[in-house]
């Protein structure tokens, strides 16, 4: 019998996260865990709610290109990272461009905000998107690129900013993902991300759902293994808050996949028990 390698697991892992979000994109207002859900839990109905309980401003949403917001985030890694006019900033898994529209707002016109998507049908979302942007704000600072966040298609020390909202946690090869931070920022630079973190390992059943994988539970890592991936990288001032609230809303919501995981977790138990949306901050020396 064949045995799988590490490159064809993760490829394998690769697949069905971009099929996944390939279906959401394409859809818009479907998702792939169930008929009208999203990847990360909120229904497309629901994402604006969602976005305004993760703190973005009205303001905000109300400026973004038609169905950008596809309710994929568990937090607001723009806000996180303070941005600041003239910043070079990175988006990694950028989809339709959510993250990148609100933050090439923040670095201005002598900024430059780039997003990195694996996915071809996001990325073709995103750039459609710009023209939009460029007609509301009048700047031409945004770019997306087709690529792996595990092989960033970005130049050594070239960024000041990285963001990532809810997809670090797909990636089959996490620590890659830091190293490839590390290596793309400039020193000084800093990171601000939101992810999906585990608080405690997930029974077995839960790790074999797909729609666990590809919504930003099954693919999850301890906090404490998110925190030594970051400074194996050779990043420092790494600081990792989690966020319970994220994942007890979408409970409170009935989100479908919440709903199948209080199936199969323990009685008296909770999603919140196992799992969180943490915020991750950290500097490049």
């Amino acid at each position: 019998m064949k045995t799988l390698t590490n490159y064809d697991q993760n490829d394998s892992v690769r697949r069905l996260v971009r099929e996944g979000y390939a279906k959401i994109a394409e859809e818009n207002s479907a998702g792939c865990c169930a008929t009208g859900v999203s990847c990360c839990g909120s229904t497309p109905q629901e994402a604006d709610k969602l976005a305004r309980e993760l703190g973005y401003t009205v303001e905000e949403l109300q400026t973004l290109p038609e169905g950008a917001n596809m309710g994929l985030s568990c937090g607001n890694p723009a806000a996180l990272a303070a941005l600041k006019p003239g910043e070079t900033v990175l988006d990694l898994g950028a989809g339709g461009g959510f993250d990148i529209f609100i933050a090439g707002r923040k670095v201005g016109a002598t900024g430059r905000a780039i997003g990195v998507d694996m996915t071809p049908e996001m990325l073709a979302k995103a750039r459609n998107n710009i023209a939009h942007y460029r007609k509301e704000t009048g700047l031409d600072n945004t770019e997306f690129r087709l690529g792996e966040i595990e092989h960033l298609p970005v130049a050594d020390h070239s960024v000041e900013v990285i963001i990532s909202n809810c997809v670090i946690n797909l990636s089959p090869d996490k620590a890659q993902v830091w190293r490839e931070m590390a290596r793309v920022l400039k020193p000084g630079g800093r990171v601000a991300v939101s992810d999906m973190a585990l608080l405690k390992p997930l029974p077995p059943e839960v790790l074999k759902l797909v729609e666990a994988r590809i919504g930003c539970v099954a693919g999850a890592v301890l906090i404490s293994e998110t925190g030594r991936m970051a400074k194996e990288a050779g990043l420092t001032n790494v600081v990792l808050k989690p966020k319970a609230g994220y994942v007890e809303a979408l409970t409170d919501w009935e989100d479908p996949l919440y709903k199948k995981l209080m199936e199969l977790i323990p009685a008296g138990t909770k999603p919140a028990d196992y799992i969180a949306s943490v915020e991750v901050t950290a500097r490049k020396p």
